[in-house]
């Protein structure tokens, strides 16, 4: 008690008058300052994303090669496994984690619009800078969501179908050609939905603000949802272009994914720059 009420007057007598304490106290920066945007925002967004992906091919390549990569290892591995029923859950809840494969990308987006040319050394560095960073946090996110997707799904399965093993032929019948299984993928592509709806409004736009600012990853997820809030029609619209973009990606094995990843990561890039206002010139970095 006696140790608080001495430090409540140090504090007092260094603040009085304007001490050196007081001085020295940073300023709050301000919140980002979000701007409306219209569906012709989108279009344009997505065309300047197009000529970013044709100005630098190699890098979409390479991210969206890691990415298909990434969604055909982790389904084989359910298949292997005799998993078949995780399956398809593996396979659309690995675009959840997209966000955060396209960093680089941004980076790509970043620097061509000062100009120049992007090179290997600048684009990974940057990406690996990332680690130690905000984005750790991020990534967190996006993986739990991505857990909480699969924690359903094995739920959803046990409340429909028990704890019964079924043959590949026997589960996939029992999927589409009864009412219980019918009403399993009601549920579960509602269920999937939401999950979906909420992870984009928290990181559509935290991702490039992050890679742009110093900015802690809360207040980049509360600037995304506050974007998605005061744009619901066009967010809600981006948003579902990106569900049918991902779903028609994979499923040729996810090769679609070499193309589609690097055209919505350009893309995410220039929608932030739209919905994001810049930092005033004698404002805070």
């Amino acid at each position: 008690m006696s140790g608080q009420g001495l430090g409540s007057d140090a504090v007092s007598v260094a603040t009085e008058g304007g001490g050196p304490a007081a001085d020295a106290a940073p300023a709050r920066r301000p919140d980002p300052v979000i701007r409306k945007i219209g569906f012709n925002d989108l279009g344009e967004a997505l065309g300047a994303g197009l000529r970013d992906f044709q100005a630098a091919p190699l890098f979409g390549f390479f991210f969206g090669g890691i990415y298909a990569l990434g969604g055909m290892a982790i389904t084989w591995s359910a298949w292997a496994g005799g998993l078949l029923y995780l399956v398809y859950p593996l396979a659309a809840g690995f675009a959840l984690i997209g966000p955060f494969v396209a960093v680089g990308l941004y980076e790509v987006s970043r620097i061509r619009e000062q100009g120049r040319r992007p090179g290997w050394g600048e684009v990974m560095r940057v990406v690996f800078a990332q680690s130690g960073r905000e984005f750790g946090w991020m990534a967190f996110v996006t993986i739990f969501m991505f857990m909480m997707w699969m924690y359903q799904v094995r739920l959803l399965l046990a409340l429909f179908f028990g704890f019964r093993s079924f043959s590949p032929e026997e589960f996939l019948s029992t999927v589409l050609t009864t009412p219980e299984g019918l009403l399993f993928l009601a549920i579960g592509h509602l269920d999937g939905a939401v999950l979906s709806l909420i992870l984009f409004s928290l990181t559509v736009v935290s991702f490039p603000l992050l890679l742009d600012r110093e900015v802690d990853f809360i207040t980049a997820m509360i600037t995304s949802v506050r974007s998605v809030i005061a744009n619901p029609g066009p967010m809600v619209a981006w948003a579902a272009a990106v569900v049918l973009l991902l779903i028609a990606a994979s499923l040729p094995l996810f090769a679609g994914l070499f193309v589609v990843l690097p055209i919505l990561g350009h893309t995410t890039w220039h929608l932030y720059r739209r919905l994001v206002a810049p930092v005033p010139a004698d404002g805070p970095a």
